[in-house]
C-alpha cells in the first residue's frame, strides 16, 4: 500500500441525466451539485453520455451554434459519431476511439450533433465531455483545433495481455500523449480485461480523479461499481487497478490553477470585468460566424 493515492471520496452516478441540446443525454458529475471545483481543477466540467440508444431520425440531434471563451472543450466518443463545426473554419466528426479537442481561447463559436450517417441508422451513442481550464497567461490564445483519431492516438499494451492504455495526453509510464495542452495534465483511456492487475505513476502535485465507465474495479483498495467517479487525494503517487470483469475507466490528472473563477455560462474568465468583456465581445459578432 505503500505510495497509493489515498481515495478521497467516490460519487455515484447522479440520478437524473440531463440533456444537452437534443442530441446528449449526460450525467454531470460536476460541477453541478459536487463542491469539487478546487480538488478537480484545472478540469472545470465533467459530462458523461452514459450508453443510450437514439432512434433513426432525418434530423441530426445535437446542439446548435453557441459560444465559448477562456477554456478547452474535449470530446471523447465511445460509440456512434460526433460532428462538430466552428467559426475558426474548423469541422470534423469523431467516432468510438477519437479525441476532438476544441480550445476556445479569445472565443469561438461551435456546434456539435449526431453524424449524418449514424443519425440516419441510429444505435447507441455513448460519450464523455471534460471542459479543461486555461491558465490566465492563456485564456486569450487564439482558438486551435485538434482532431485526434484513435491511429493517431499512443496505445501502451499491459503485462499479460491484460488490457491498453491509450494516452490521450501526458505522459504514462514513459509515452507521450497525442494531445498538446497549455498546462500539465493526463488523460488516460484504460480498457482492461478480467484479471488485470497494474500500477502507474501521477506526479503528487496533480489533482487526480477518475471515472468507471464500465465494468466494476478495485483502485488502491477501494472498490468503484459502474458509472463511480474516484476523487484521490494529493497525498502520493501511485493508483493501482484491479479487475475481475472487463471494465474501461477514464482517468484525469492535472497540475491545479492557482487562480480565480469566474464563470458565466460558456465563458470562463478570471474577473467579473472579463466577463462582462467576453459578452460584449460575444454581441458585437467577434466570435466569428457560424450557419
Amino acid at each position: 500500500m505503500k505510495n497509493l493515492k489515498s481515495v478521497k471520496i467516490i460519487l455515484s452516478r447522479p440520478d437524473r441525466p440531463g440533456m444537452v441540446g437534443d442530441g446528449f443525454r449526460v450525467f454531470n458529475y460536476f460541477p453541478s451539485g459536487n463542491n469539487i471545483r478546487k480538488e478537480v481543477s484545472p478540469f472545470l466540467m465533467l459530462d458523461f453520455g452514459a450508453s443510450h440508444y437514439f432512434p433513426p431520425s432525418d434530423r441530426p440531434r445535437g446542439v446548435d451554434v453557441h459560444p465559448h471563451r477562456g477554456f478547452e472543450t474535449v470530446t471523447i466518443a465511445y460509440k456512434g459519431a460526433v460532428a462538430h463545426h466552428d467559426s475558426a473554419g474548423n469541422s470534423g466528426i469523431i467516432r468510438p476511439g477519437d479525441v476532438q479537442w476544441m480550445t476556445a481561447g479569445s472565443g469561438v463559436l461551435h456546434k456539435e450533433y449526431h453524424e449524418e450517417n449514424f443519425s440516419k441508422q441510429g444505435g447507441d451513442f455513448e460519450m464523455a465531455q471534460i471542459w479543461v481550464n486555461l491558465p490566465k497567461a492563456h485564456k486569450m490564445t487564439a482558438p486551435k483545433y485538434q482532431e485526434i483519431t484513435s491511429a493517431g492516438v499512443p496505445k501502451v499494451k499491459l503485462p499479460d495481455d491484460k488490457g491498453e492504455v491509450s494516452v490521450i495526453a501526458g505522459n504514462f509510464n514513459g509515452i507521450k500523449g497525442a494531445a498538446s495542452t497549455f498546462t500539465p495534465l493526463n488523460m488516460f483511456d484504460i480498457k482492461l480485461k478480467a484479471g488485470a492487475n497494474f500500477s502507474f505513476d501521477i506526479p503528487k502535485t496533480h489533482n487526480t480523479s477518475l471515472l468507471v465507465i464500465e465494468g466494476n474495479i478495485k483502485v488502491n483498495g477501494s472498490e468503484a461499481q459502474t458509472h463511480d467517479f474516484v476523487l484521490f487525494r494529493d497525498d502520493a503517487e501511485k493508483i493501482e487497478i484491479s479487475t475481475d470483469i472487463d471494465a474501461v475507466v477514464l482517468v484525469l490528472s492535472g497540475e491545479p490553477i492557482d487562480e480565480p473563477i469566474a464563470q458565466y455560462g460558456p465563458f470562463v474568465m478570471n474577473t467579473q470585468q472579463e466577463l462582462m468583456e467576453a459578452i460584449d465581445d460575444f454581441n458585437a459578432g467577434k466570435f466569428g460566424k457560424l450557419d
